[in-house]
């Protein structure tokens, strides 16, 4: 088994006053020659943006874009659909940027601070027609066991969100005193674990809210949560 240990005080900070970002890996400003990217996954930013306040039109290509609020209220528009679409707490919504698209991403709250992960994985299929997806998440069905967000558009997975590149990202609340058995899709992935709160042990590694952890080059790995606990798991081809 390899792993990398990446502690949520680690990460990237930038404060833009209207938007605090955390980077797990290089983004922006922030480098890190050993953050660059964990196999196919690029970018997992945990962003906190102010009532009003977001991202104004700009472009993306060439990349599978997955965005989970946590609180709040996210408003999007793109150059696919001209209506804002709302996304809550709840729901996951993926934009594959293909041969490109135009979007805006604002906190659509006037009082509620928004915070969000935002997700980019590397395709592995280049120029595709641009498309949009979203999807609720009911919070109960993935007490204790495993729940399926995203899956690559080529698998036969009908809950789950599609995008070009054959990754899976799932989550899972496990009450405290309960362990997990992550296993694989195959020994050419990875899997890049974030607690999104509470404390696990993962291999003998304590892990504390925000912290995250590599690992690759094993079939399975067991989870123990150490108070109740919530996890995001993304799993991605190494090469």
């Amino acid at each position: 088994m390899r792993t990398v240990l990446h502690k949520a005080e680690n990460r990237g900070f930038a404060n833009h006053g209207w938007l605090q970002a955390n980077h797990s890996f290089s983004f922006a400003n922030y480098f890190d020659k050993d953050k660059v990217q964990f196999g196919a996954l690029r970018v997992l930013n945990d962003d906190v943006i102010a009532p009003k306040m977001g991202f104004g039109t700009h472009p993306h290509d060439n990349m599978e874009i997955i965005t989970i609020p946590l609180s709040g209220v996210l408003k999007h528009r793109d150059n696919m659909h001209q209506n804002w679409q709302q996304v809550l707490p709840g729901e996951v919504q993926v934009m594959s940027a293909g041969t490109g698209v135009q979007h805006s991403e604002i906190n659509g709250s006037p009082t509620e601070h928004l915070g969000l992960f935002q997700i980019w994985i590397i395709p592995n299929k280049q120029s595709v027609e641009p498309r949009y997806g979203q999807k609720t998440f009911p919070e109960a069905a993935r007490k204790n066991k495993l729940q399926t967000l995203v899956t690559s558009i080529d698998e036969n997975h009908e809950e789950s969100l599609k995008i070009h590149q054959d990754a899976i990202i799932s989550r899972i609340d496990l009450d405290e005193g309960k362990t997990f058995e992550y296993q694989l899709k195959s020994k050419n992935h990875g899997v890049y674990l974030m607690t999104i709160f509470g404390k696990v042990t993962v291999e003998n590694q304590n892990l504390e809210a925000r912290d995250a952890m590599g690992i690759s080059e094993t079939k399975l790995f067991s989870i123990t949560a150490n108070q109740d606990s919530g996890l995001l798991f993304i799993e991605v081809p190494m090469k």
